[in-house]
């Protein structure tokens, strides 16, 4: 119940995911990032486990496209699993689980995957990856964004989407963005929002973390 997108910033070397599902509190099961390694997503009778392994792959040296095929024939429950990756360079790959028996698909782009199940039609990961790879000058936020968007516009879900949430990484070993809605009644529009209230902050609080001697005392 899940339609979600990974993507890299060619310019930046930013890494990030955006997800919705139609069940509460998707950012914390479904989206893992790492900076200057990748971004992992795992859904459909998820299993977070999958997420940081992934990551661990990607920086021992695998590519995406051969790293998610790995990590679904190791699990012994794959069958049952929708994954997602893209690398630091750029490649990506997916993996859709036999036992997916709902409308499921996956669509790659330049510097973006796209994947989603139990979703009203098969054009809406197609969709994702298209208004991600149309403005690549925007920030990867927006993009990502731009992409759940799209694939809400496309159709989404077969039930209401909940929750949402984005995650992007940059050189740091803590993220650069992590917002998440966990129960709305319009998760992407409330996402949106919330990344419209924290863009033009977020520059900050990377500063506030390396150069806290730059605020004034008495700046929080």
């Amino acid at each position: 119940m899940t339609f979600s997108l990974a993507g890299r910033c060619a310019r930046t070397g930013m890494l990030g995911v955006a997800v919705t599902t139609s069940s509460i509190a998707v950012g914390g099961r479904c989206a893992f990032a790492r900076a200057g390694v990748g971004a992992v997503l795992t859904q459909h009778r998820t299993d977070p486990a999958l997420g940081p392994v992934g990551l661990d792959m990607l920086a021992a040296g695998h590519s995406a496209g051969p790293m998610i095929h790995a990590l679904a024939h190791s699990t012994p429950h794959g069958g049952w699993r929708q994954l997602a990756a893209i690398d630091a360079a750029g490649h990506t790959g997916f993996f859709d689980g036999a036992n997916i028996h709902s409308i499921h698909a996956g669509a790659e782009a330049l510097d973006c995957v796209a994947i989603g199940n139990i979703i009203v039609n098969d054009r809406i990961p197609a969709a994702m990856a298209a208004a991600f790879a149309r403005d690549p000058a925007a920030h990867l936020a927006d993009r990502l964004l731009q992409g759940l968007e799209a694939g809400l516009a496309a159709g989404g879900e077969k039930s209401p989407v909940r929750s949402a949430a984005l995650l992007v990484v940059h050189e740091l070993s803590f993220p650069y963005v992590d917002l998440r809605v966990d129960w709305s009644d319009a998760p992407i529009a409330a996402l949106r929002a919330l990344w419209t209230a924290y863009a033009p902050q977020a520059d900050m609080y990377v500063r506030r973390a390396l150069d806290p001697d730059s605020f004034g005392p008495t700046e929080g």
